[in-house]
């Protein structure tokens, strides 16, 4: 960022006090150079509008504060400060309008320098100065200056239960609202929208109640904050009501109300609402279109939001730094990372890929894909960061074996002074679980038990449980679980079933069982794991009973799936999958490598499969697991300088296809080369020990 020289260190302006202010209105206000100046302004014709300016003969105080105006709306703030410097005469809205527009261009410390050097502040230029700290994370600052204001006004105070809310401290705002001699409806919306961002949607409700009593008039704005609030506490009934109200009153094709509707809808589950709210909006913004966009991220369909963030880049409208967040967000949901690299370069075209919110995006898309070089080159790349781009990092190299490099993140985080949250330390016991650092993953937990800002919570305890499991340390991963807090839940004992399997510990595995059909008998993870382990250790009647309960509870098990995305689509294979239209192709590559892969030694692994299946049988059902089908598929589809293509494996027999894939590699007899290699094999050199319940990654290289 440009940096501006000291005030007092311009030897042209020593001190802005020598400059005398402006003691007489200028007579220009109805003037010809005015409305035109205006115009071209408007229009966004900055350069045009400076010859103009530099043609009037001596313009006044209002036609030198319109220009700097001009220039810092468009971040121009060393021309609007060089044009400031030659003002003859300044008044209170010329220095209230360069404090802001430093500010605003991020330069704290001249904003400051103008606000002391300032002659006769006035309310706004305290407010403004107040916003400004506020901005920057200073709220011990702002809160500083507004109680040594000699004057407040209800923007004042509006400006300081803001800036509460904007950095945590809504407890001190609400204190503020319920002090304000006259809250306007300003006031309100600020208090319901601060309650609400910070997690406490019950209490910006009950607010609205208050509110609603007052009889005031609400605004769009006003709607559309408690429209936000009613979709963030999932109050689709209170959201129908008011939306009916708005109907009624026509506020509902307000373009803020219209888009906070398209939010409400897609956030309570109703997307296909959503969008015809959308279709039916007469100007379809970006705000809107991103609000849609994100909702049917949110709901899981991904492609139509992809779908929808292509009909936006083909219209006049252009997207933000929110929008590519979302349609970075669903690449992340399907795992196309070809398709999240063309918008990671539509992001440069347009300047926004060094926004940091946009930047953390993309290192999710990459660590998630498998791509972690490239996620730890955009971290590197980064100006700025924020707890989430940490965050993002660590988590990113702990799910892709990066264990002990996550740990030296978090090191540099913390020399940094960058507070840990309830995140961090999920992620920093993710990477322990996943590279089985026993004693890192002991001294992180304690740590968290000891760090009074972050709640431990039971995801916490899960992760923990899992690093015990994993390191056949079973008993003290029960006494964790005993003196939990917290009941546990399903998902927690899950874990330790989990490393029963690994461990091949019956003995556990059955009285951890008991315990998950307590809690949820309709999980079918549980007996298919259950089913797994036995089968494991050759007792086929404890399979049968495990299976027979299964059915007799209607409990059925959801289909192992495995899918590749090439060139935008995406492929899906579930085992013995013969539905695809390429299904013929397939299949014969896969007989072939099969065949050539038994040359070479490779065997199947038939110990899960039921016990009444002879051999052959077996071998059939596993050679055609859906990894390896879409395997397959990559192999055949894969040209020359497509790179790396990669697989997410989801469902229990993810280890399937990890083992043949591991065997899978150098030059074949194809004429290609095959270089693979599995998600997190920096933790494990067995695919015995994957864990059912997470996906696995293959990325294949394909070269001619």
């Amino acid at each position: 960022m440009k940096r501006f020289p000291a005030i007092t260190a311009n030897p042209k302006v020593a001190s802005f006090r020598s400059i005398p202010a402006a003691t007489q209105p200028w007579k220009e206000s109805g003037s010809p150079w005015k409305s035109t100046l205006f115009r071209l302004l408007q229009s966004h014709e900055i350069d045009e509008a400076a010859r103009f300016f530099a043609r009037i003969p001596s313009p006044g105080v209002q036609l030198y504060t319109m220009m700097i105006n001009g220039y810092c709306r468009i971040n121009r703030l060393d021309q609007a400060f060089r044009l400031f410097e030659r003002m003859p005469a300044r008044d209170a809205a010329a220095w209230n309008s360069m404090i802001k527009a430093a500010l605003d261009c991020g330069e704290l410390d001249l904003g400051r320098k103008l606000f002391d050097e300032m002659p006769g502040r006035n309310v706004i230029s305290w407010t403004t100065m107040v916003n400004g700290l506020s901005q920057f994370g200073r709220v011990d600052a702002a809160e500083d200056l507004f109680f040594r204001m000699p004057l407040r006004d209800t923007a004042a105070w509006n400006a300081m239960i803001s800036a509460y809310c904007d950095n945590g401290r809504v407890a001190d705002a609400r204190s503020m609202f319920d002090k304000m001699p006259q809250p306007n409806l300003i006031s309100w919306t600020a208090m319901i929208g601060g309650h609400d961002q910070n997690g406490e949607s019950d209490k910006a409700l009950c607010l609205f109640s208050e509110l609603w009593m007052t009889r005031m008039k609400l605004t769009p704005r006003t709607y559309a904050c408690i429209l936000t609030v009613c979709a963030n506490a999932s109050e689709l009934q209170l959201g129908i009501q008011l939306h009916a109200h708005l109907v009624r009153t026509s506020y509902s094709l307000d373009p803020f109300v219209s888009t906070s509707l398209v939010n409400l809808y897609a956030k309570c589950k109703q997307i296909e609402d959503s969008s015809k709210l959308f279709t039916e909006k007469q100007e379809k913004d970006v705000v809107s279109w991103t609000a849609l966009i994100t909702g049917y991220g949110l709901n899981d369909r991904h492609e139509d939001a992809l779908k929808e963030f292509d009909k936006m880049t083909a219209s006049p409208v252009r997207p933000n730094q929110s929008t590519f967040t979302s349609a970075l967000n669903s690449c992340c949901g399907l795992q196309a990372l070809e398709r999240g690299k063309k918008i990671h370069a539509t992001t440069v075209k347009l300047g926004l890929d060094l926004d940091m919110f946009v930047k953390n995006s993309l290192i999710v898309l990459y660590s998630k894909c498998g791509d972690i070089d490239d996620s730890l080159t955009l971290f590197n790349c980064m100006d700025r960061r924020n707890l989430v781009s940490w965050n993002s990092i660590i988590m990113g190299c702990a799910q892709n074996g990066y264990g002990s490099f996550a740990i030296e993140l978090f090191d540099d985080m913390t020399k940094l002074n960058v507070q840990p949250d309830e995140i961090t330390y999920t992620g920093l016991l993710t990477a322990c679980s996943h590279s089985r650092m026993l004693e890192k993953g002991r001294n992180i937990f304690h740590m968290l038990e000891r760090d009074p800002s972050v709640e431990v919570k039971l995801e916490h305890y899960s992760c923990m449980v899992d690093i015990l499991g994993r390191c056949a340390m079973f008993e003290e991963a029960e006494e964790l679980i005993r003196n939990m807090p917290m009941e546990p839940n399903a998902t927690i004992w899950l874990a330790l079933l989990s490393a029963c399997r690994i461990h091949a510990n019956i003995e556990v595995a059955r009285r951890i069982s008991k315990k998950v059909f307590d809690i949820d008998p309709e999980n079918s993870a549980t007996y298919v794991l259950l089913s797994n382990i036995y089968a494991s250790a050759g007792q086929w009647n404890d399979v049968s009973q495990t299976r027979l309960m299964m059915r007799s509870r209607g409990i059925t098990k959801v289909p192992a799936a495995s899918w590749i995305t090439l060139k935008g689509m995406r492929h899906e294979f579930v085992c013995g999958d013969r539905s695809h239209p390429m299904a013929t192709e397939v299949y014969k590559k896969l007989d072939w490598l099969v065949g050539k892969l038994k040359e070479l030694g490779y065997i199947h692994d038939t110990r899960f499969a039921l016990h009444d299946v002879d051999d052959e049988q077996k071998e059939a059902v596993l050679a055609y697991h859906s990894e390896k089908l879409a395997l397959a598929f990559g192999l055949i589809s894969t040209v020359e300088g497509m790179g790396f293509v990669l697989v997410e494996i989801a469902g229990d027999l993810g280890c399937v296809g990890g083992a043949f894939a591991a065997q899978l590699g150098g030059s074949g007899d194809d004429g290609q080369e095959h270089g693979l290699r599995h998600r997190r094999e920096r933790a494990f050199s067995s695919p015995s020990t994957c864990n059912y319940t997470e996906p696995s990654y293959t990325a294949v290289k394909v070269a001619p």
